[in-house]
């Protein structure tokens, strides 16, 4: 039986809306994080938007009535805002919820009205805007929904048409599109979120998710790569984010503090309470401008170089129990003065640090950055006293070290940026030492390590390190790209032969997925040959994505 074509949108259509496009990011979230343009794995745009969804969703499930699901709509787009493309859907998300408030049902020009309210919202939230991205989407569709003073399926329709027209023409006004051959991935997603409104009112289906392309990027309308268009990825390190609690009348001034520090500035909210989201190279000053304001919380630090989604990582290294007394290993978990609660994902790498004395492993790493609730759950449940937190990842050491403020226990957050520095660390833990002690010893072992690291380029791209093609092996230096080569051999070869000098003794060659002795050997093999003054250990450690870890002391 045909779906009635509706003239209006109640409380529990929009609910389903709002549901329906939470589902359609699921299905879309991989085709959307697919496509980017720098070539490090990375690509989250399809999973920032999804999780700023799934909050909203969350929020929606006891909310009946108009006024309650507007402010579910509005409060849960807000607090769980990830990534820049995340926050700005919230505040498109906001501005409908704000039109809808209103009325008790929503007729084409209500929506009409909330669309275009929603774009100019999301630009006034944006600093700098830049065309080419969900924000020339978003505006073309409210400018389109608002010229059509029609019926409901009529506004839609013409938001629909517009906003399409209008994310095929994001390759011309940014020049990194053009060159990767993709458009805009939020605005891509943008579009979903009228998949869903025509799915509602006129029974439309919401367009599957196209296949991966074999070779060469496809540039797809319903959804393709991610540019987050002005955002400095080549330039800029660091992506914070955070809730900051503050007087509405001193955001102008934060604004201004935040405007010399980065890009890709949004700060959305109202009413004591802000999302905030920057790309930048100055993380502490960055926190800083929002302790002149008020409060901040929930603070998110992303490395934008080492970033990689991937949902694997959790679903394969759930957070690993020490052994207790009733486990199989048969072995007692005894108290001790000092314990180690550290960052990891890859089975061989938790294993190694379970033999190095790791009391409580947390899973995380690159993008999957665990929360300082779950740290805190490791730290309290640590069978001592003090305890030392290894993050091993950058962008999780702001939130390791938030847990010092909230535990009774004594707690020491060791800045390590990396597994292979929190191995090094390890050599130098005395479980009978306390945490000021052992954080002493550690740091002076960290000192003199030399991190780097071999991933495989996902796309073309043009780096500090010349052209990269997709496909081929990049060696990494802490901030930066310095190896492009075609093998995977090469590229550890050439990224050692910057790193390792004669000062050195010890290279830890850490591998990762799929490697093994064989791929392993011309590593050693020109280690031996041109560094004959350094002994190689190598450490099977299971982490994916990133072929080689080395550890350089």
């Amino acid at each position: 039986m045909p779906m009635t074509t509706l003239e209006r949108l109640d409380a529990r259509q929009l609910k389903a809306v709002v549901t329906g496009y939470r589902d359609a990011l699921r299905a879309h979230q991989e085709a959307l994080n697919r496509l980017n343009v720098y070539p490090v794995p990375d690509g989250d745009t399809g999973t920032n938007m999804a999780l700023t969804l799934d909050s909203v969703v969350s929020e929606l499930e006891t909310a009946e009535g108009m006024p309650a699901v507007c402010r579910a709509i509005s409060h849960g787009s807000l607090m769980g805002a990830r990534g820049n493309s995340g926050v700005i859907l919230s505040q498109i998300l906001r501005g409908i919820a704000s039109a809808f408030e209103k009325v008790e049902a929503g007729d084409g020009g209500e929506v009409a009205g909330a669309l275009a309210a929603a774009a100019t919202a999301a630009y006034g939230a944006v600093m700098r805007p830049v065309e080419g991205t969900i924000l020339t989407v978003a505006r073309a569709a409210g400018d389109a929904a608002s010229a059509s003073r029609g019926r409901l399926v009529e506004v839609l329709d013409a938001a629909k048409a517009a906003g399409a027209e209008a994310l095929a023409r994001t390759p011309e006004m940014l020049p990194v599109l053009k060159k990767a051959g993709v458009v805009d991935a939020g605005g891509a997603g943008y579009l979903l979120l009228l998949d869903a409104f025509l799915h509602v009112a006129d029974g439309r289906s919401v367009p599957p998710p196209p296949a991966p392309a074999a070779g060469a990027p496809e540039v797809v309308a319903a959804a393709a790569g991610e540019a987050d268009a002005g955002n400095g990825l080549a330039d800029l390190r660091y992506e914070v984010m955070y809730l900051l609690e503050a007087p509405d009348g001193s955001i102008g001034a934060f604004k201004e503090a935040w405007a010399a520090l980065g890009d890709s500035i949004v700060v959305v909210g109202g009413d004591g309470i802000w999302n905030c989201h920057i790309h930048t190279d100055e993380i502490g000053p960055s926190i800083e401008a929002a302790l002149e304001v008020g409060r901040p919380k929930r603070i998110r630090v992303t490395d934008l170089l080492d970033q990689v989604e991937e949902e694997r990582w959790v679903r394969e290294a759930m957070p690993q129990p020490a052994p207790t007394a009733g486990d199989a290993a048969g072995e007692q978990r005894q108290t001790v003065p000092c314990a180690v609660v550290a960052v990891a994902t890859g089975k061989g790498i938790r294993r190694i640090m379970r033999s190095l004395g790791v009391q409580e492993i947390v899973a995380g790493g690159q993008s999957m950055n665990p929360s300082t609730a779950q740290i805190l759950e490791a730290v309290e449940a640590a069978p001592a006293p003090e305890v030392v937190v290894l993050p091993n990842n950058k962008n999780i050491i702001p939130v390791a070290e938030q847990v010092v403020g909230l535990s009774q226990k004594v707690v020491r957050v060791l800045p390590t940026v990396g597994v292979a520095e929190g191995l090094a660390a390890l050599l130098a833990y005395d479980s009978q030492a306390g945490a000021d002690e052992n954080a002493a010893a550690m740091a002076k072992v960290l000192a003199n390590v030399v991190s780097g690291e071999v991933t495989r380029a996902v796309r073309s791209s043009d780096t500090d390190a010349g052209p990269v093609e997709e496909g081929q092996f990049l060696g990494l230096a802490r901030s930066k790209i310095v190896v492009v080569a075609p093998t995977l051999a090469e590229a550890a070869v050439a990224l050692l032969d910057r790193l390792v000098t004669g000062e050195h003794e010890v290279v830890t060659i850490i591998e990762g997925e799929g490697v093994g002795p064989t791929d392993t050997r011309p590593v050693t093999e020109w280690l031996e040959e041109h560094r004959p003054h350094v002994t190689p250990e190598v450490h099977q450690g299971g982490q994916p994505l990133y072929p080689y870890l080395f550890s350089i002391e």
